[in-house]
Parts: structure tokens; C-alpha cells; sequence
């Protein structure tokens, strides 16, 4: 039988050590333990907090989790899923707007520091789509795919319901390069072109494609590729 939480030594509960000793002492799974509070009657919090970060492959999968992704997952109902769904709008948030304060893109730079520290993380391509309003000021960040960027996975409705949504009057594409080199490939130029088209057609412009590498970067619009 798991040993519960209330059953361990204080001093090595998740919570009485994060205000012991600070959040950064803590991980990850322990981490996830304090914003839970609960387990399962068969498994305490900690466990299944370790359960949930693999089964999403980390962090960076768990952020990115759906409210069916999490129920999917034994042990999560509406009301963690609801946690977590709230703790990853958090993350992003602070990510997207630098706690609270707006975020204007200037330049290509402004949209590749943004986004770059998370990106060169991956050890796959991931699409990401800022979105902004018509002060360029950045209005959300879509996740719009994961894997190889081709026409048979990014699809355009992917990259502009959002947008749409949100009533964005431009989009950025950002996506990396694991290889650590930016140069866009002809699947990057090909997808860039037929996302420009639809933007066209709909009236949200993209403005610009940014590749991610290792602590750099290359925009389409400067390379005139756009």
C-alpha cells in the first residue's frame, strides 16, 4: 500500500518543503503534487503527479494538454483537469505578455525572443502562430502543430482558427529547427506560401515566418522568402 502524504515526515511533505525551503528545491512531479493537493484513493498525489508529466513527456507536453488529453490520463477528473488546465493558461500567459505587460513586435527579433528560449527545448519541429492586433501587439500564441513542417500536416485552418477566434488582424509562424540550423528547407518555403495565400484570402496577414535554431534565427520577410 503507497504511503499517503499525511503519513510522511513534515519536513518531507511537497508543500511544508516548498515554504521551507523555496519552490526551486522542488521537483517537477512535486511541483505539480502542491497545485493538486489530492491523489487517488489507490495512489498518493506525488505518484500520480509522476504519472501525469510522462505520460505528457514532460512539461513542455503537459502545457500543451487538451481537457480531453487529461481525463484520458487514470486519476484525472474535471476537477485536476481544471487545475492544470488553469496552471498551463498561467504559464502561457506569463510567457506571452512578460507578467502582464504587453508584448509589441518591432522586429523579427521581438518575435524570435519571445519564443525562441521555449522552442530550442524540442527535439521535434513545433508551429507556433502569434497573433496579433493591429498594433502588433501580440494578442495570444497558438500551438498550431508538432512534427516535420509539410502542406500534409500544417493545414491552414490549423494556422488561422485562432486567429479568427481572437479576431487577429496579422499572425507570425515561428517554428524551430532541431538540427540547430535555421535554413529554411523548400517544406518551409512551400508551407509559407500557401498559408500567405489564405491569409490573403480571409484578411489576416502573415507577416512574417521565423526559424528557430541554436540561439539563432532567420525570417523569411528579411531573406525576401515571403
Amino acid at each position: 500500500m503507497e504511503t499517503r502524504i499525511m503519513d510522511m515526515p513534515q519536513n518531507e511533505r511537497p508543500q511544508e518543503r516548498l515554504l521551507r525551503y523555496g519552490a526551486d528545491s522542488l521537483s517537477n512531479s512535486e511541483l505539480l503534487a502542491v497545485i493538486l493537493r489530492t491523489g487517488t484513493k489507490n495512489e498518493n498525489v506525488i505518484n500520480l503527479s509522476q504519472r501525469i508529466i510522462t505520460a505528457f513527456n514532460g512539461i513542455n507536453g503537459l502545457l500543451e494538454a487538451s481537457q480531453d488529453d487529461l481525463m484520458s490520463i487514470s486519476g484525472i477528473k474535471e476537477a485536476k483537469a481544471s487545475q492544470i488546465l488553469s496552471m498551463a493558461e498561467m504559464a502561457k500567459r506569463f510567457q506571452t505578455y512578460r507578467s502582464g505587460d504587453s508584448y509589441k513586435i518591432n522586429s523579427p527579433g521581438d518575435a524570435a525572443d519571445l519564443i525562441m528560449v521555449e522552442l530550442r527545448e524540442f527535439k521535434q519541429e513545433v508551429l507556433k502562430v502569434l497573433l496579433l492586433n493591429t498594433k502588433n501587439i501580440v494578442i495570444g500564441i497558438h500551438n498550431a502543430s508538432m512534427g516535420s513542417l509539410n502542406s500534409s500536416i500544417v493545414h491552414p485552418r490549423e494556422i488561422y482558427k485562432e486567429a479568427i477566434r481572437k479576431s487577429a488582424a496579422s499572425i507570425i509562424m515561428v517554428h524551430n529547427h532541431p538540427s540547430g540550423d535555421p535554413s529554411p528547407s523548400s517544406e518551409d518555403l512551400a508551407a509559407t506560401g500557401r498559408i500567405k495565400e489564405v491569409g490573403k484570402i480571409i484578411g489576416i496577414e502573415l507577416l512574417d515566418h521565423i526559424i528557430i535554431g541554436d540561439g539563432k534565427y532567420i525570417s523569411l520577410r528579411e531573406k525576401n522568402l515571403l
